[in-house]
């Protein structure tokens, strides 16, 4: 089987944006993938983290992503920090990055224009870690959202660079995406992608919210004046709505139309928020848990370090080689 890996950072609650363009589709690939998932941990402190509150996060995470349906047999899960060698290979990697292609990166020309107070070397080098993630595994396929696709061809241009000046040493990495689900939309605005650090508390729904909190904000969820029930990305609102039935109903879009043809906007919200709350319940279940058996994260993290360390451990040897490091 091919190989993918993909990470995700520990800090806030994950939303069902995570799970509909991320998560969901990580679960589906175990069974089609040789399949490594990581807890990016290090990623995290590019902003300041309070100490023993990062701890309990990244256990969280951990227990949200078993939840959800990542499995230990089927996968290997760890948390980035446990690996050495993803710090000592982005030291590495920044070497042979030009300046030029960091200072391109959206997200951090981005966030350079927000926060221009707070930029740290960390979040300017971010895509070299991110590229050091993937490359340690020899990773073939990367499922990434559009906004990460720029991330992913610097790492692509970094491998196929150092392959031409050492010699054959890293597999360059191909973009998964999924058809659907890759982009889910804000409920308060539809023009932005739903993020766990918003400050509207009715912007996301997160995995843990209950039935009532979830119906509430979908019932606030922004639409718009034609009352016509349809396929249509320019009505960005309503088509967010309906990605999100499609993706949890499993229905087809045809199928969803005639469904839902003559109804308001009251009905589809409704149908919305059931199909969300139910697919929600049970993980939330199962999160509370599992987060309860720290001996169990534990033991689960150390199977998927044991697993990967490894192959890690034979690229950086191979990278250190080729450039003439002891």
């Amino acid at each position: 089987m091919k190989r993918v890996f993909s990470g995700i950072q520990p800090t806030g609650t994950m939303t069902l944006g995570n799970y509909l363009g991320a998560v969901q589709n990580w679960v589906r690939m175990q069974k089609e993938y040789e399949s490594i998932f990581c807890v990016v941990n290090s990623h995290a402190i590019t902003t300041y983290q309070e100490p023993k509150l990062l701890v309990e996060q990244t256990y969280d995470m951990v227990a949200m992503l078993l939840a959800c349906g990542i499995s230990s047999d089927k996968s290997s899960l760890f948390v980035q920090s446990e690996i050495d060698e993803h710090q000592a290979m982005s030291w590495i990697l920044d070497c042979h990055i030009p300046m030029g292609e960091m200072e391109r990166m959206t997200q951090y020309k981005d966030k350079q224009k927000k926060q221009p107070k707070n930029i740290n070397v960390g979040l300017f080098n971010y895509p070299a870690l991110m590229a050091s993630d993937i490359l340690l595994y020899q990773t073939e396929l990367v499922p990434v959202g559009e906004d990460q696709k720029q991330h992913l061809e610097l790492t692509r241009n970094v491998a196929e660079k150092f392959n031409r000046d050492f010699g054959d040493t890293f597999v360059v990495p191909e973009p998964l995406i999924a058809e659907t689900g890759a982009r889910i939309m804000g409920l308060d605005n539809p023009e932005a992608k739903m993020s766990k650090s918003s400050q509207n508390e009715n912007h996301a729904i997160f995995l843990l919210d209950s039935a009532d909190v979830i119906a509430k904000k979908i019932k606030k969820a922004v639409t718009d004046t034609e009352a016509l029930i349809a396929f249509d990305p320019r009505r960005k609102g309503v088509y967010n709505l309906l990605c999100i039935y499609e993706l949890l109903s499993g229905k087809s879009r045809e199928t969803i139309e005639n469904e839902l043809s003559g109804k308001g906007y009251g009905i589809l919200k409704e149908k919305v928020a059931e199909s969300v709350i139910e697919t929600l319940s049970p993980i939330a279940q199962e999160y509370r848990r599992i987060r309860e058996d720290r001996s169990y994260l534990d033991s689960t993290l150390q199977k998927g370090r044991e697993r990967v360390l490894p192959i890690a451990q034979k690229t950086y040897k191979k990278v250190k080689e080729a450039i003439g490091l002891l």
